[in-house]
């Protein structure tokens, strides 16, 4: 069932505005055409009366029923009824409470044009109806589809986030199989820190925004990890000021770059490597660059990308509706991620 152009109280003033006018120019023309006030008066009343009544008939009707295209000779034989019925109950209530003859003369001989001005707003009431019900329809489709969509995105975006967790924590877990005799109080460390990141980074939507300060709290719980599994090879800088700090971005979208950034920079070298995590404030958004060597020779960091940055470069896309927020480049034995952060107005 539709909903009424008369639930919102602005069509309701202006229904009630437009019958007042056409009320007062009922009596205006009487009057032109030497019909006394209250002829005119009574006049305009019934058939004014009668016309809200088949107006609201008509609004009523087509919140039930609203003929196809193809079927619009029916709204139009409807028109014409209420027309007749409204014409022919106007002209039996004046001859009702009216007893003069020449006036009622008068009231005949006009019918036709009063017939004629009914079905003409009767019209326009039926085709406004039709409109507000067609957009009512639009609007109500583009709200399904929007949440369609939304749900589509969650649903996608949590897909990328089970895709990561495991692969993190399969290694975790293999690193700290491995150190369980050989290092058992590094694996129990191991293993605390594990706790601490799964629970604080399992618990957060996709879309949750978090503030830097505390991205980079759960990004150091994983770099502790990785330094157990990688020991003095590994070494990390990060770099933000206090205002980037103070900057938000949504939770764990630096963890698969820094993942991304150890797999092309250690695996492929026995020589210790340093990555550097870099924030800045610049043109309103959160500037993030994620820096390592790599080995020109190797073939994979030549490509520059992997599941850490396409998961990234999607869920940006999805949060953003932008492809143009995850960059990439490689100068002689540098790799950099740079990743630009909008941010929410309040």
């Amino acid at each position: 069932m539709a909903t009424s152009p008369f639930s919102s109280g602005r069509y309701q003033l202006a229904f009630a505005v437009a019958l007042l006018v056409l009320a007062a120019a009922n009596v205006k023309i009487l009057l032109w055409l030497n019909i006394t006030w209250q002829l005119a008066l009574i006049d305009a009343g019934v058939t004014n009366g009668l016309l809200t009544l088949g107006l609201l008939a008509i609004v009523n009707s087509l919140r039930f029923y609203v003929p196809s295209a193809n079927r619009v000779i029916y709204l139009s034989l409807w028109c014409l009824i209420l027309t007749a019925t409204w014409t022919a109950a106007s002209w039996g209530l004046l001859k009702l409470f009216l007893n003069d003859n020449g006036y009622l003369n008068f009231v005949q001989s006009s019918l036709p044009i009063r017939f004629t001005i009914g079905a003409l707003l009767f019209g326009i009431m039926a085709i406004f109806s039709v409109l507000w019900n067609e957009l009512g329809k639009e609007k109500d489709l583009d709200l399904r589809r929007e949440e369609a969509e939304r749900l589509t995105r969650e649903a996608e975006l949590f897909k990328l986030r089970q895709q990561l967790q495991p692969h993190f924590l399969f290694n975790s877990l293999n690193s700290i199989n491995a150190l369980i005799t050989v290092r058992p109080e590094e694996a129990k460390n191991m293993v605390l820190k594990l706790s601490e990141f799964l629970r604080g980074t399992l618990k957060k939507e996709d879309h949750q925004w978090v503030k830097l300060e505390e991205e980079l709290h759960y990004l150091q719980l994983y770099l502790d990890i990785e330094k157990v599994r990688f020991g003095h090879r590994l070494l990390t800088v990060i770099q933000c000021d206090e205002e980037a700090r103070k900057l938000e971005l949504p939770a764990m979208l630096l963890q698969p770059l820094v993942e991304n950034s150890i797999k092309f920079g250690l695996y492929d070298t026995i020589d210790d490597v340093t990555i550097t995590i870099a924030g800045r404030k610049e043109n309103q958004q959160l500037l993030i660059e994620i820096i390592n060597p790599f080995d020109p020779e190797t073939s994979a960091p030549q490509k520059g990308t992997g599941f850490g940055l396409t998961s990234v470069q999607r869920r940006l896309s999805l949060l953003f509706g932008r492809n143009d927020l995850l960059n990439t480049s490689a100068h002689e034995n540098i790799f950099t991620v740079t990743v630009k952060i909008p941010q929410r107005t309040a």
